[in-house]
């Protein structure tokens, strides 16, 4: 044997070093934990809070105020292009806190067809006034919230009278029924 070769540190010698001890252990602690976690949830799912009863009915801008999320129920609605809409299920983003919450119990009509994030606060904005880009942005938002929130019925200008909505009732049944009887 040379003088080298009696000098060099077998494997098991290197493998048993203080530090590649630590080294080895906190490798083997990792891989228990990368396949614990692949096997296990530590997560648990808070159930999903009770689905309210549907809401259908017209309100004046004074009523809607009142669905802001704050209430004990925290149903949230908005309006778009005078229909009402129950946005509940999206409260993270509609309700307190949210980013889109000055939405939150007005008509956001204005708002979505400037791209501001603010609620009309006058008593009842009739948006005559928007251009023709905003008024097809402020169609496209409402068609968008048509696909995905349930109608509540629609914003009353002043002096308008609500309509009132059976059980089974939809928003297109309510408007077939003038058509039908100018048919007729």
């Amino acid at each position: 044997m040379s003088e080298s070769e009696a000098s060099s540190p077998t494997i098991w010698e290197e493998l048993m070093s203080p530090l590649n001890l630590v080294l080895i252990a906190i490798i083997v602690y990792l891989v228990y934990k990368i396949i614990k976690s692949n096997f296990e949830s530590d997560v648990t799912v808070a159930p999903s809070p009770p689905r309210l009863p549907k809401l259908r009915k017209d309100m004046t801008v004074a009523e809607i105020k009142n669905y802001d999320g704050t209430q004990p129920d925290g149903r949230v609605l908005l309006a778009v292009n005078g229909i009402i809409f129950d946005v509940t299920p999206g409260k993270r983003f509609y309700g307190p806190g949210g980013p889109y919450s000055a939405f939150a119990g007005k008509d956001a009509t204005r708002g979505l067809a400037t791209g501001q994030v603010a609620g009309s606060e006058t008593e009842y904005d009739d948006c005559s006034d928007l251009g023709p880009d905003e008024v097809e942005s402020a169609k496209e938002w409402e068609e968008q919230f048509r696909a995905k929130y349930d109608i509540v019925g629609r914003l009353l200008k002043p002096g308008e009278q609500p309509n009132t909505y059976s059980d089974d009732e939809s928003e297109e049944k309510k408007e077939e029924k003038p058509e039908e009887k100018k048919s007729q």
